[in-house]
């Protein structure tokens, strides 16, 4: 009798731990950051998929006098107006039965820290991801994804394995223009893969030649490339 009550008691008690587990697991799930706040983002009298005057006024003028100048110059990102940009680039997105809707991007010193919401199966998700940029010796781009965060779980090595599954998977099955910089990037991004950083604007080629990012602020140093 007493066998008998020990184990019931035994399975009650793994039970609760087992609860216990999921509600914790749960709870880190359904975290929501603090500082994340996209709805807040949104500029007054601009309309969503208009173009934000922060590209065409700002960054686009940036770049046109520095290639005009013919010398290496900086272009300079501030973190509030890029988000207002980003707020209004027609979400939600959906990818492989998940909606991506909500961006909102941080500069935070030596990284890049974006966060999103993902709705899957009626149930909202904020998840962050942290990228810190690098430049090589040999003047190669390495976007190194260093953090992914599930509400307040890191799973940033479960990610990793995903990332690269998908992207060998996609790679054989559909044809990638792989000198495409949406597709450099992409690579740089899932499979840990450094490229060329060079990019055209305007018909002329960019080389990055640095990169540096502070509190809400990214400064890319950029150069005509003449090859």
């Amino acid at each position: 009798m007493k066998k008998r009550k020990k184990r019931k008691f035994k399975r009650i008690y793994w039970l609760l731990i087992d609860l216990a587990i999921m509600a914790v697991v749960l709870i880190l799930l359904l975290y929501k950051p603090a500082r994340y706040n996209p709805f807040a983002l949104a500029p007054a009298g601009l309309q969503q998929n208009q173009v934000h005057p922060y590209l065409t006024h700002d960054l686009s003028t940036q770049l046109y006098n520095g290639l005009q100048s013919g010398r290496p110059f900086d272009l300079v990102i501030m973190q509030k107006p890029l988000n207002e940009v980003v707020a209004f680039s027609g979400w939600p997105k959906q990818a492989e039965g998940t909606n991506f809707s909500a961006p909102e991007v941080f500069f935070e010193p030596g990284r890049i820290v974006l966060m999103g919401t993902a709705a899957t199966g009626g149930v909202d998700f904020v998840v962050t991801i942290a990228v810190e940029p690098t430049l090589s010796t040999k003047g190669l781009l390495n976007l190194k994804v260093t953090t992914v965060k599930v509400g307040a779980l890191n799973i940033t090595p479960l990610a990793r394995l995903i990332a690269k599954k998908m992207y060998t998977e996609r790679a054989s099955d559909v044809y990638v223009d792989t000198a495409a910089p949406s597709a450099k990037i992409a690579a740089s991004l899932l499979n840990d893969e450094s490229f060329d950083p060079v990019f055209v604007f305007e018909g002329k080629k960019v080389r990055l030649e640095k990169i540096t990012i502070e509190q809400q602020k990214l400064t890319a140093g950029l150069k005509l490339n003449q090859h």
